[in-house]
């Protein structure tokens, strides 16, 4: 069995099932997932399946296409209409709606919007073309928040004045805080993100463990991995307790990626920031450093700003944005917002499955490949 098996392997998963039914201490428990990548795993694992009655798994605002806010959206169509700018994203961005509006039927209308699998890829358009400006639509939590610093600091070395950022990337920490708080809610546990605890450390995690006497788990993305972490979570519980667990050893430690967490902090500063469907999370987003701030799109172009200058409050919490033409108007009926949140499941919208599709999405939770939506629409969870 090589190292990749391992964490597949159906007698381990058996035996973890076994334990989380011994241990689990009855009645109901929400223990909420916070990454899009978790959310596709255990609905294709059929995870859900297999636990106790009564344990429920949740999905988090844990996708960075669905929490973008659809005023980034406006912003980068708005970007898109001057003839002289290249808009560059990821795929999923290209068919989240604003209004009746996309991306992809921006691109259809004549507007120059490019595709790449790296920001870095970017630079290189930049370089061969120095008359065009290119704008990067950087979504995403701190796993690709290193990749746009990274390119801000090329394009400086490089002396490029043609390259510019649509900053919307996202902070975990604050949004678990007001998830944790939100007394709709009621999380007992948060099986934490893999992909993002490389990056910023499972340490990054105790101040919402003991504050809110939650436990947090680190998990991988194989059956074992996500198992072995529930079956913490939920012993935790059972015996009282909070505390950080880390069940992804073999790639997280306590500190994180230091070096990115260096890079990230010299381009950029917290802000509060709006999240798509739940409202201004204090500190959840960023906005570029005083000295960086000639990389900001909205700034060189003169379109109003999303970041909201603010101080940190004590206690994180959700509020709703101050101006209306900067919230985010849903299509009649979408609640990406409560899906987002925890407050309902995929299936419990009225949209789902019937308007709403990935042929034909209504809402970013059905059109992201990561989103609670399409997972519960293409595995029937």
């Amino acid at each position: 069995m090589n190292s990749f098996e391992q964490f597949r392997d159906k007698k381990h998963v058996e035996d973890l099932v076994k334990k989380l039914h011994r241990v689990y201490p009855g009645g109901t428990m929400k223990i909420m997932e916070v990454c899009g990548t978790h959310t596709m795993a255990i609905a294709r694992f059929g995870i859900r399946s297999i636990l106790p009655e009564g344990l429920a798994l949740i999905s988090g605002p844990g996708c960075p296409v669905c929490v973008t806010p659809s005023s980034v959206i406006r912003q980068a169509l708005e970007l898109s209409q001057r003839v002289e700018n290249t808009i560059v994203t990821f795929g999923d961005m290209m068919r989240v709606p604003t209004g009746n509006q996309t991306l992809e039927m921006r691109k259809a209308e004549g507007a120059d919007i490019r595709i790449v699998y790296s920001v870095l890829d970017m630079i290189e358009m930049a370089k061969k073309d120095p008359d065009r400006n290119f704008v990067f639509i950087s979504v995403g939590f701190e796993t690709t928040t290193p990749g746009t610093a990274l390119a801000v600091l090329e394009a400086e070395k490089q002396e490029l004045e043609n390259v510019f950022f649509l900053l919307a990337n996202r902070r975990v920490i604050p949004a678990l805080h007001a998830l944790a708080a939100a007394p709709d809610i009621q999380i007992r546990g948060f099986l934490c993100p893999g992909h993002v605890s490389v990056i910023i450390g499972y340490g990054a995690y105790h101040d919402i463990s003991e504050r809110y006497s939650i436990p947090c788990v680190v998990a991988g993305f194989e059956p074992v991995d996500i198992l072995m972490a529930i079956d913490d979570i939920v012993a935790r519980i059972a015996q009282g307790t909070a505390g950080v667990g880390n069940a992804y050893g073999r790639v997280v430690t306590e500190s994180g990626n230091s070096r990115a967490l260096e890079i990230m902090d010299r381009i950029f500063e917290p802000v509060d920031a709006p999240w798509r469907g739940i409202g201004v999370i204090p500190q959840s987003g960023l906005t570029f450093r005083r000295e960086y701030e000639h990389f900001d799109a909205l700034r060189k172009f003169g379109i109003r700003h999303m970041a909201i200058r603010e101080p940190a409050v004590k206690q994180p919490a959700v509020k709703q944005p101050a101006n209306h033409d900067l919230s985010d108007d849903e299509p009649a009926g979408c609640r990406c917002g409560d899906v987002l949140k925890g407050v309902i499941l995929p299936t419990e919208c009225a949209l789902f499955g019937n308007r709403c599709t990935p042929s034909t999405p209504v809402g970013p939770c059905m059109v992201s490949t990561e989103g609670s939506c399409a997972a519960y629409y293409k595995y029937g969870a």
